[in-house]
């Protein structure tokens, strides 16, 4: 399907970013500092590559120079997936996911059918641009054709889905000639080719690594239509690269293995730090961050997952991530894997005075972990559900731990540090949260004013994933306030914290 609309003219200016310039660019940057125009307010331009099925260490591994050069002039993050039941690990999640900024409990794609997707609640990035700023030019082109007949609208100035008999090669030759001899404002362009190697030959075969250098190149056949445009030294072009999912070594994807709920964020560009790594970056921020990047507001009532890279900001528990050692008892998960620790960042403490004794060490009380170590403790039990959590999070897990021979019940409770009140009449308090409920467990977040005795203000009893906030009243002549995340159980499921934010 092939749909146009001619460009409308008028270009949305903003402040000028840093660019970051690759190998490819040099000519371009030179001229630019020439004239000066590096220097003036310059018109961003947002370019989004999809590569299907690639995985970063691959990728690594193919010495794949076009994505390690865009790579060490800007930022790299792992990203991993969900799995079922929330969304199975295929293109049609993916992609979605990627498109809207919100992850599939949202979008409600949860396989390649497309059954009853809510685009109409959360369109796609490009759907959200034309709305904001119609006089931008927006372009899709797709060797998938789903992406461009049904991830993005009808509302995008122009989508192409490549005829099946030109694939990456027809996909490539359409995205350098819109880049070189148009005047686009924000792209979105899949290849599909590292996919069907995976299918055909797994992610551990020479095949999938030769597939991975064709597409790099057809990648830097891409960017240097970017950067050979005339007016390059006038604009500020962030490049982002991702991936749908990942595959197995075997070949194939759709399931729950940590192969293949792997996905990657690759970001130049925009003012990003050359060379910079990043552990909270999520493949939900690449919507937020185009929008950004051209210089949209991200309206709340989105109720977006994502939020643009240069917003994000670490929280207490993401500090502990050089102290993560590997695992003790868990006997599933490889030795060196990045993992847990029991000790808390600096102003927080854990009150295991009521706890059983034994049990598997590594969950024994509230524990600090990653996703990569967490969910590979037992595949299929909703863990991959913990998707809105980032880098290292909290978790009190009673099913893990009980694992091992223990006495006595999971009683344990995170205690934040005292945050100032005085004077105000309400406060804000929020966190992400992951719940799974069972049988007798209980979580409780309690308030402690001035040392006093604790009050429960949220109890949960029923599945919760997401974003809390809380609006706590303060009372009179208060100026202190604590919080306790207290969990109990035995046997049953878990609980996640992170990112909380007080005031």
């Amino acid at each position: 399907m092939t749909t146009g609309i001619p460009r409308r003219g008028l270009l949305l200016a903003a402040a000028a970013g840093a660019l970051v310039a690759g190998p490819l660019a040099r000519t371009a940057v030179a001229a630019a500092a020439t004239t000066g125009a590096a220097t003036a307010a310059r018109t961003p331009k947002v370019l989004v590559i999809g590569l299907d099925g690639a995985m970063l260490n691959r990728i690594k591994d193919a010495g794949a120079v076009n994505l390690n050069a865009l790579m060490a002039g800007g930022l790299t993050a792992a990203s991993s997936l969900y799995a079922n039941p929330m969304a199975a690990t295929a293109s049609g999640p993916g992609w979605s996911t990627i498109a809207t900024g919100v992850w599939p409990d949202k979008h409600n794609v949860k396989d390649n059918n497309f059954t009853a997707p809510a685009f109409a609640a959360y369109p796609d990035f490009l759907t959200r641009i034309e709305t904001a700023a119609p006089a931008l030019s927006t372009y899709v082109v797709a060797s998938w054709a789903p992406i461009a007949d049904t991830v993005y609208s009808g509302k995008v100035d122009t989508r192409v889905a490549t005829p099946s008999a030109e694939y990456d090669t027809g996909t490539t030759s359409r995205a350098v000639a819109k880049l070189r001899d148009g005047n686009p404002d924000a792209v979105f362009v899949q290849l599909d080719n590292v996919d069907h190697a995976g299918h055909a030959s797994g992610a551990a075969s020479q095949a999938y690594l030769d597939a991975i250098r064709g597409v790099d190149a057809q990648v830097g056949q891409i960017v240097a239509a970017v950067r050979g445009r005339a007016t390059y030294g006038q604009e500020d072009w962030l490049i982002m690269v991702t991936a749908d999912h990942g595959h197995t070594d075997a070949g194939g994807h759709g399931g729950s293995t940590w192969s293949e709920r792997q996905t990657f964020v690759i970001a130049n560009g925009g003012g990003l730090p050359a060379g910079s790594v990043r552990h909270d970056v999520r493949m939900v921020d690449l919507a937020p961050t185009a929008i950004a990047h051209l210089g949209l507001a991200i309206d709340p009532a989105w109720n977006l997952d994502g939020s643009p890279i240069g917003s994000l900001v670490p929280d207490a528990f993401d500090a502990l991530r050089p102290q993560l050692t590997g695992p003790v008892d868990e006997t599933g998960i490889a030795a060196g894997t990045i993992g847990f620790t029991h000790t808390p960042p600096s102003g927080w403490s854990v009150d295991n005075s009521a706890m059983g004794t034994g049990g598997v060490t590594e969950w024994r009380g509230w524990a600090f972990t990653t996703d990569e170590f967490w969910t590979r403790t037992q595949r299929d039990q909703y863990r991959e559900l913990n998707v809105r959590s980032r880098n290292v999070f909290a978790v009190a897990d009673s099913d893990e731990w009980s694992d091992k021979s223990f006495t006595g019940g999971y009683d344990s409770t995170l205690v934040s540090p005292e945050y100032p009140v005085a004077g105000l009449s309400t406060v804000p308090v929020s966190f992400t949260t992951y719940y799974q409920q069972e049988g007798g467990q209980t979580a409780q977040v309690l308030a402690v004013w001035d040392g006093g005795a604790p009050v429960v203000v949220k109890s949960y009893s029923a599945e919760t994933n997401g974003r809390q906030t809380l609006a706590l009243a303060v009372p009179a002549g208060a100026s202190r306030l604590r919080l306790r995340f207290r969990y109990t159980g035995s046997n049953n499921w878990y609980w996640v914290l992170d990112n909380v934010r007080v005031g």
